[in-house]
């Protein structure tokens, strides 16, 4: 295989958009606020957001194929390490690396907005390596989607926000929580679809202790509940009811729901997985067009 390809297959290009989205949701409402855009601010925060996203790929890949996490059995895309694709220590090694860099981005975005945002590059570092690596893995404790809503949600927008602003508006968090838990809502897919396998391993997530079908009620509650929050900041007397235009992705979120709670086979819970990531960017580019448009 070209090692190109390889390689993003082990950096999981598909859940990108997890990283992405909460960057474009702070900076619109940072420009609709006080109409604040620093381009510098903007690319470091996105960088550095894209890169632990692909450093906790990697740590993770490394991680789950030393705990036996990913057997043959597994209904998900190879991984690259239990695959044999790629040595251990090379991924090992691109592991540090990618953090490494997204530390660089957290360095700059410190220098130009302040030294809160070093607590937040080192709180999301951390919760990156330790989503299946140290001791005591939380992704294997049923806590993966917690993590994902608070960094991928609440911090990465009220950071993304704060790296223009250099303050924390009440509205950031708000709407932080919509794209958290779109962001969670594609961990749950993974997770729905590796049930069993992740049992054998003795890797205990969310979808294992609920089990199939409270997980993809989980992931209707999380979807639809990301739909309900999205407005609150309009009807709050602070944005405007352009923040409804998520809403025209509704369709698409009601069959995702209705694929995952109907069907177990991989391919297709690798569609939903690939399709929730896409409508979660797709709603939080709609999301940052309405905040801009008030």
């Amino acid at each position: 295989m070209n090692p190109v390809r390889i390689w993003f297959m082990a950096a999981r290009v598909r859940t990108l958009p997890a990283a992405v989205a909460p960057v474009l949701v702070g900076t619109a409402l940072a420009y609709e606020l006080a109409e604040v855009f620093r381009p510098g601010a903007f690319i470091g925060a996105l960088l550095g957001s894209i890169l632990i996203q692909i450093g906790t790929n990697l740590s993770n890949d490394y991680s789950d194929a030393r705990r036996g996490a990913d057997a043959e059995d597994r209904l998900g895309p190879v991984r690259v390490t239990a695959g044999g694709l790629v040595p251990p220590k090379q991924v090992l090694l691109a592991t540090y690396v990618t953090f490494a860099l997204a530390a660089l981005c957290g360095v700059y975005l410190v220098a130009v907005s302040g030294i809160e945002l070093l607590f937040v590059g080192i709180a999301s570092i951390a919760a990156g390596v330790l989503y299946t690596g140290g001791p005591r893995p939380y992704g294997y404790a049923g806590l993966g989607e917690v993590f994902v809503f608070l960094f991928f949600g609440i911090v990465a927008v009220a950071g993304s926000t704060f790296a223009q602003l250099e303050r924390w508006p009440w509205q950031a968090f708000v709407l932080a929580v919509p794209v958290g838990l779109l962001a969670a809502a594609i961990l749950v897919v993974n997770n729905v679809r590796d049930v069993d396998s992740d049992r054998r391993a003795g890797k205990r997530t969310l979808a294992v202790k609920l089990g199939r079908e409270r997980g993809g009620l989980l992931y209707a509650a999380m979807v639809y509940g990301a739909y309900l929050v999205a407005p609150l900041p309009w009807l709050a007397g602070s944005l405007s009811a352009w923040l409804l235009l998520p809403w025209l992705t509704l369709p698409l979120a009601v069959k995702l729901v209705n694929t995952l709670r109907s069907h177990a086979d991989g391919p297709t819970l690798n569609g939903v997985l690939a399709q929730t990531g896409l409508a979660q960017l797709v709603f939080c580019l709609l999301l940052s067009a309405g905040i801009l448009a008030g």
